[in-house]
């Protein structure tokens, strides 16, 4: 997978479904994508925070992108700060936060993947994260060929992929490589939000300052069907 910052939930629920999970350093930025931001709530509305990005080849590599020298993380934390101020689990979860927006690293890379672990640690998820370049296989290789390189790197049997990747990837294409090729559906309950209506799907910012810890963590390690 790409690496992101605070992400939905369907993104914990893969890295707590699977034996491994192989974040991409060495993959292109996609500036459409949601590498460097996500939608949380403010002021009762939907919004997007974002990490800004130093202005620079649209051809580098994620671990070759850099944050931007005017990227103030006290102002960013002090927005998330303002959000949740009064949200149930802000005594909580904002220590983590805190640690996650603060951490100094410029490198986009290592930055969002000290993120990945802080949130992995604070939802007792276990699995081991792997980094794609420290994967003994082709890395020229594109799209499904990739995944299956590395998969097959690992000596794993099943590639397990969002639902997104339905669009991308065949499964009869991973079987003729001896591969068995699923898809995590996540499944999301509707809790009490800081807004009027119910947004879903919103970063897992969201969902550690609202749901308790422990409640939180049960939809995480079992809130998701596998197709």
């Amino acid at each position: 997978m790409q690496p992101y910052f605070l992400p939905y939930i369907g993104y914990w629920q893969l890295i707590a479904a699977v034996d491994n999970f192989v974040v991409y350093d060495n993959i292109k930025y996609t500036k459409k994508g949601w590498i460097n931001r996500n939608r949380f709530l403010l002021n009762r509305q939907e919004a997007i925070f974002t990490l800004p990005l130093r202005k620079d080849s649209d051809f580098l590599n994620v671990d070759q992108r850099r944050l931007a020298d005017s990227f103030d993380r006290g102002d960013l934390l002090n927005q998330f700060y303002e959000a949740y101020r009064k949200a149930p689990e802000f005594p909580v979860f904002m220590p983590v936060l805190k640690e996650i927006v603060l951490f100094p690293s410029s490198n986009l890379f290592s930055y969002i993947l000290n993120s990945i672990k802080k949130i992995c640690r604070f939802l007792e998820i276990k699995t081991p994260i792997l980094i794609s370049s420290t994967i003994d296989c082709d890395h020229s290789l594109k799209a499904a060929g990739r995944v299956r390189a590395i998969c097959k790197a690992l000596g794993a049997e099943t590639y397990i992929n969002p639902p997104g990747g339905m669009k991308l990837y065949a499964k009869e294409e991973f079987e003729r490589h001896g591969l068995n090729l699923m898809f995590l559906q996540p499944h999301l309950t509707e809790y009490a939000q800081l807004g009027g209506s119910f947004f879903p799907w919103l970063s897992i910012l969201d969902l550690a300052m609202c749901i308790p810890a422990d409640q939180l963590r049960h939809q995480v390690l079992g809130s998701y069907s596998l197709d």
